[in-house]
Parts: structure tokens; sequence; C-alpha cells
């Protein structure tokens, strides 16, 4: 091999299987000078020791997608690179002891149609069956996958490994990264062979990903949200049993899942693997005294089966032939986790043309898919579907240590957990509070968390469950829903408040900003004392983003946008603006409350200064309760309405008038409810990058006439002019037990014609309604449609191209 080189377009850190598998991907684009750097050998991290396990199901549509792809790719690649690996696609078995866990399977199996796979949903007996050895006496039933599988990592890499270099790419091993530098618009990434120049860096390493994150502080990064946990599964000796039934059979035994009691059991050679995810699970590397070493490759920790006692108990009722043989060999070594536990795949947070592919606890069966994404953000800075489940920005700066090794500690130990729609996690909470936290914990607030902002979920009021167990199920049904539909009620009938910390706010001033906003969003701007939504594209015409638009002067604007957007909207405005506009962020030094309903001028007029005549749309300074503070004319609940934003120390009595004025506090629940009604679009769900905006029903929003070429404007363009395929449409589902989950497969007879992108109990119109994209020819009101909710078909209508509640706007505009 020759000398390191000394310029690459892509210098990748880490030799994993996610590494490899973003090297390969760009190589077979075409970008063949990219480089891997290894501080050891390929695999010496988390991949060597991983168990290998290659499932397609995720409660995530993204992440399934991702999985999909990767094990259709491992199902070829031995052949594709020419390198012969160790692949068994054995099946697997998931076992559901409650109706809950079952409700869980369809809803997921329903997802699998529509990327088409075939998941069956089995009977306690279908699944004795198709594995002959389980205990099914207890079961509900349990999710058959007949891709499901394992693969070696070792080998897999290697693969990858192999076709990269065929392609073009290289890799470079026992060859640590010291630093990272800039040089204009440069990296020079220094390693102990000599630095390279590069246009592009990649963090692939692995549970050293906090590590190398360290390195980018100094160029605007943060400290990775990352902890590394302890997971331990063994091995047993042969089972002349298994070894007997393989032989006839001509098959591995399918794999089991016993999700509910938290672990993995598969065959391996003529024993078996088990895997738990303990509650009672260990962190590494966490405090002063245990700090991560300089270079543990290809170690691992001390055996610690006393930890999984428990499991392995369950596991021999389960299998009673694991029972029949000793353990041969315990694996026990670190995986990093992210706070929720899923990867950080995407541009790295405030660091320009580096990007980020780690915290994998599932990286064998994510490696091929992430290496697919990773290689479009590099190559393209967008991703062919919407990839926001798994982008580094959706953490942002509440993710210290405390959090993120709470988080994973829950995480962990909650690894197949049922994610119920009104269940709020309790670990790493209160990272961010609004100035009126304690007012509304005070007036019974259930709080959730939104981008680290406690937000109150509803009201309670004494006697009410507000326990966990509660909210433990798919429906609608809970002690929240009559709380809730009075919060609507009032909003509906006469007033409601809701504190809503968190929004993210960008002050755009300078010269040229006026022009420079109307070259980056897609439609117009408002003129000098009104506010508009406006829209930003990628290149393919796809939703990017929405932000409200709030003019001040000619070239000084407020950009608001959602709590969970804040990294990903800010790095988008800051790196887009030109020399001379400045961008200074309040997300944090200001608190808003929604006041709205048929009575909230009333509740306002005796405590404020503002004019409470100025139309929808616009907006002043004023004060409130004596406080200073800006009021906003908009609802996003559908009725006459402010938004009073104010400085933080200032909100406290502005909160305390307006409840004092009458107004009953509501929460965001009850928000999601009345915004639903109105067809307004929740970002990351209903607005994403799996749209377009002419699909979304936004062309309002489009100004192709305007004389500046923003991002995406010839593919809205091409796409008018062919016909868009798809169509935003508004339904009336008729389903007794719960609305329609985040991408509830809708059906036109026996075809999949599109999906929900949300749904909720309309309180104000008297049934559940669902959002979602469609076939365009289906788009008529009145076509009778079924969206598929925890496995039963609903009947589902499609509605009016207009708001079911309020749709002329007559109470926004009283």
């Amino acid at each position: 091999m020759s000398e390191l080189p000394t310029t690459a377009r892509v210098v990748i850190i880490g030799g994993g299987v996610v590494g490899t598998s973003t090297l390969y991907h760009l190589a077979k684009a075409g970008w063949k000078d990219c480089i891997l750097l290894e501080k050891n050998e390929l695999t010496a991290g988390s991949t060597w020791h991983a168990a290998g396990n290659v499932p397609n199901f995720a409660g995530s549509w993204a992440v399934m997608n991702m999985q999909r792809y990767g094990a259709a790719m491992y199902r070829t690649l031995g052949d594709d690179v020419d390198y012969p690996m160790n692949y068994h696609v054995t099946g697997a078995l998931r076992l559901a002891h409650s109706k809950e866990r079952m409700q869980e399977f369809e809803k997921v199996a329903g997802m699998g149609r529509y990327q088409g796979l075939q998941m069956d949903i089995c009977t306690p007996a279908e699944l004795k069956e198709l594995n002959p050895f389980i205990e099914t006496h207890d079961l509900a039933g349990g999710l058959w996958d007949p891709l499901d599988g394992d693969i070696d990592p070792a080998q897999l890499t290697q693969a990858l490994a192999k076709g990269a270099r065929d392609a073009g790419g290289r890799i470079e091993r026992f060859c640590p990264v010291i630093d990272v530098e800039k040089d204009g618009d440069e990296w020079v990434v220094k390693t102990e062979k000599g630095d390279i120049r590069c246009e592009k860096i990649v963090n692939c390493a692995g549970y050293y990903a906090q590590r190398v994150g360290e390195m980018f502080k100094k160029h605007g990064g943060r400290t990775v949200p990352m902890v590394v946990m302890s997971h331990q599964y063994f091995l047993t000796e042969p089972i002349a049993e298994l070894e007997a039934w393989t032989k006839e059979n001509g098959r591995k035994m399918p794999m089991i899942r016993d999700v509910d009691s938290s672990y993995y059991l598969r065959q391996e050679k003529t024993g078996l693997n088990l895997g738990p995810y303990e509650r009672n699970c260990k962190a590494h590397w966490v405090t002063p005294d245990d700090p991560m070493p300089e270079d543990f490759s290809f170690q691992l920790y001390p055996d610690d089966l006393e930890r999984l006692e428990w499991y392995i108990e369950d596991a021999m009722e389960r299998l009673p032939l694991l029972g029949t043989a000793g353990v041969g060999r315990n694996i026990n070594g670190p995986i990093p986790y992210a706070p929720d536990g899923l990867p950080m795949i995407g541009p790295m947070p405030g660091v320009k043309n580096a990007f980020e592919g780690h915290s994998f606890t599932f990286g064998i069966a994510q490696g091929g898919g992430a290496g697919k994404v990773l290689s479009e953000w590099i190559m393209h800075g967008e991703t062919e579907d919407d990839m926001w489940a798994v982008d580094p920005r959706r953490y942002t700066d509440y993710t210290d240590h405390d959090h993120c090794l709470a988080k994973a500690l829950e995480t962990y130990g909650h690894e197949y957990a049922m994610h119920f729609p009104h269940y709020e996690w309790p670990a790493g909470r209160d990272k961010k509070l609004s100035p009126n936290h304690d007012k509304v914990k005070e007036l019974g607030g259930v709080m959730g968390a939104f981008n680290g902002w406690e937000r109150a979920c509803w009201f309670a009021k004494d006697g009410d469950d507000t326990s966990l167990e509660s909210t433990e199920t798919w429906g609608r049904e809970g002690p929240w829903k009559i709380r809730v539909q009075e919060e609507c009620e009032a909003v509906r009938d006469a007033c409601g408040v809701l504190d809503l910390p968190g929004f993210s706010r960008f002050w755009i001033q300078g010269e040229g900003a006026d022009d420079w906003l109307r070259g980056f969003v897609t439609g117009g701007i408002p003129k000098a004392g009104r506010m508009n939504l406006v829209y930003v594209s990628d290149s393919r015409g796809r939703i990017l983003t929405e932000l409200s638009c709030i003019r001040l002067e000619e070239n000084n604007f407020i950009l608001i946008t959602a709590a969970t957007a804040q990294w990903h909207d800010g790095d988008m405005i800051r790196n887009a603006v030109p020399e001379g506009v400045t961008v200074r962020e309040t997300t944090t030094e200001r608190d808003t409350l929604i006041v709205t309903g048929p009575k909230s001028r009333e509740v306002l007029s005796g405590i404020t200064d503002a004019d409470l005549d100025a139309g929808w749309l616009t907006h002043q300074r004023a004060t409130v309760a004596g406080q200073k503070a800006f009021l906003i004319r908009v609802s996003f609940a559908g009725e006459l309405g402010w938004e009073i934003h104010a400085e933080n120390e200032y909100m406290p009595p502005i909160y305390d008038a307006v409840l004092a004025a009458g107004a009953k506090p509501f929460g965001m629940y009850a928000l999601d409810s009345l915004r639903i009604e109105k067809g307004y679009r929740a970002w990351k769900g209903d607005l994403s990058t799996d749209y377009s905006l002419l699909e979304g029903g936004l062309e309002r929003f489009v100004k192709l006439d305007k004389p500046f070429d923003f991002t995406g404007k010839a593919a809205i363009q091409n796409e008018k002019q062919q016909g868009r395929k798809r169509a935003f449409v508004t339904l009336i589902v008729d389903s007794d037990f719960a609305d329609a989950p985040y991408m509830s497969t809708i059906w036109n007879g026996d075809k999949v014609v599109g999906e929900t992108t949300s749904g909720a109990w309309g309180f104000r119109v008297n049934a559940s309604v669902a959002l979602g994209m469609v076939q365009v020819d289906l788009a008529e009101p009145g076509t009778e449609l079924e969206v598929e909710i925890f496995g039963k078909r609903c009947k589902a209508v499609v509605q009016k191209d207009e708001a079911l509640w309020d749709p002329t706007n007559e109470r926004i505009r009283a």
C-alpha cells in the first residue's frame, strides 16, 4: 500500500460496519476519492462482538425502511462483491403476552406490508408449528417475519470493505485520528501518519464517537449525546436434540424474541444464543473512577451473569431446550446508546461539511441502510427518504451527561417496550422549564417533554389517575380523555390558555435580509407589521420546513419554528444567510402563551393596552399585566386568539393575569385535537421530505413567478407541469377504539393507496380525524377508503379540501 494520501474528498473516521458501509456506498456511487481511517483493525469496536441479528421489525417507519434495505442488500452482498459470508435467513418469531402487544404487532405488520414485507400475525398454535421447541400456553399470539435472521458481523464488514476497495475507496488501518482543523472551507485531518485535507468528514467512531466529537467543539460542535452500555449474551454448549432437528430439516431453528420478557434467543451452530436486555442494566465509563480507556479494541468486560439470572430462568421456561446445556461462552461488550436508543445519522449539528453515523445499538441490522443514508447526506445534502427519526439534530442542548445516562438506562432496560401514544417516559426529565412551570404543575399539569421542554399534556383534577400504568394503551380512552374534551370545549366556547415554552426563534437583521428571504423561501413574505407562513423546499421540491415569518421592518424579521426543529432550522438558516445579514437566536430567552377562544378578546381587554381589534396575522408590541410583551394575532387552535411572547422574567405575572381574567389552562393533547380539525400540519409528521409542497396541498405558499431561483423551484415547476401523483387529504375515520397513528396504511379495496400522517379525535366535530396522503385520483370529496388501525380496516371518507371546523375562518377573524 502506498503512503497515506494528503488529500481526499471525504474522510470517514471509524472502521466498523457503519463506516465501511458508508465508504462502500460512496464508492459505488462514483465517489472514489474517499478514505476510511481506523485506529486499529476493522471491526475492533462493537462490531466484532455483535450478535449479528438482522430484523426488519421496527416501530419507526424510517428505521424499518433502513433495516429493510440493509437486510435485502445483505442477501446478495456476498455475490455482489465476491466475498463469502455466513448469513442465515432463519425467520423470527416475536411473542406477545397481551392484546396490547398484539396490537403493536398488527401496526408494524401493516407498515411492513406497505414496504413490501410480509409479516404474519400468528396464533399460539401457529407459533408452535414454526418452532416446535417453544412453550406457548401463556401467549396471546405473535408475529412471524420470514426474512429475519443473523449474519457474521466480521464477514459482513470485510465484504463491505472489499466492495469499497474494488470500487475505488481506500481504507487505512492502524491510523488513529489525533485532531481535526479547519482551513477555509477545507478540513485538515491530523493522524499519526500525516495530515489529510478533505472537503467532508464523517464521525463513524462507534462507542468512541463522543471522544471524536470533542475534536469538533472548537468548530461549533457539541458533546455527542451518548452513553456506553454493557450488553451481554451467552452461547451454550452443543445441544444434541437441536443438532438432530437441524440435520433433519436442513435449516436453523427460527429465532425467538420474547419481547415482553425482554430477550432474544436463537440458534448458534448447534447450540443457543441468549441475549437479554435486563432492567438492572449497567453503563460503563460514566464516572471519573471508570474512565474510557484509550484503546479497548477487541476487548470485553468481565462476565456479570448474575444480572441475567431472571431472564435465563424465564427463557428456560419458554424454551426448555435451553436448560439442557451448559454455558459455553459469555460475551459482555460495550455498545453505544443515544438517549432514545436510535442512532445518529446525518449532519453534525453546528458544523458545516461534517456528518455523523454512530451510536448504533443494532449496528449490524442498520449498518447497510445507514451507509446508504449517510452517503446521500454527504453527496447530495439530502436523503431519498425522510430520516428525521435518526437525524443528530433531533437532540439539542438538554442532553447533558445526567440526561444521557438516565435515558440510556431507561431505554436499554425497555429495549422492546411498546411506545404508547400517551405514555410519557419518566427518566431524564425537567431539563428545560418554562418560567410558569411550577404554576402549571400546581394547576394539575401532567407533563411531557418536547425537545427537552416540559409542557402540560393535559390538566388533571383531584382524583384523576395520572399513573404511567393508566397510559399503557393504544386506544383513545383514558383518564385524560374527559379532561382534554373539557379543555377543547373551553377553547371552543370561551377562552383557553396554553403555556408553550420552547418555540425556536431566529431574529434576522441586516442589509439584504429582505432579498435573501425572498430567495430562501418558496412563496411570498409579509409586509411590515404582518406575519405569514413560509416554507423551505429541498432540491426535489419536498417540504424541508415551515416557519412563521414576522416582519418588523424592511430588513428586520423574526422566524419562529417548532421546538423540535431548533437545531435543524437553526443550522439551515445560519448556513444560508449572506454576509451582512445576522442571525440571533432567542429560543431560551422567551416564553409563549397561546390565548385563544371566542372570549379571548374579552379576557385580554382588561389586562393589556394592545389594539385587540388589529386584524388576523398582525403583530404588535404592548404591555400585558404591566409587562412588556409581543402579541401576534394567530392561533394554532383555530379560534380567535393571540400568541403572547415575552421575556422569561415577565411571563409569570402575565400568565397569572390571563388565568385570573377567566382563561382555562389547556395542554398539548387538546392542541393536537384542535389543530387537526383545522387541517393544520405538524412538522415531521404531515410536513416532511417524504412529500412535495404540491402533494402537501401547499401550492398557495409557492410563487413560481417571482424572480428568485429558490431551492427546488425547477422541481416544483416540473411537478406542476407533469401533475402531482399524490394529494394531501383530511379523512373522517369510523374507528371506535383508537385514532389513526402515524403511517397507518390507507387501502382502496385490496390496494394500498396511501398513509396517514397524523390522527386525533376532534371534539368540536365529534369525529375521529386523520390527515394523510393518497393517490391523487382518490382525493375527491366523498371517496370511501379504509384506514388500517392496529390490524382493523376502518371506513374513512375523504372530506372537502378545507378545514372541518370553521372552514371560512370566520371565528379566527372575529
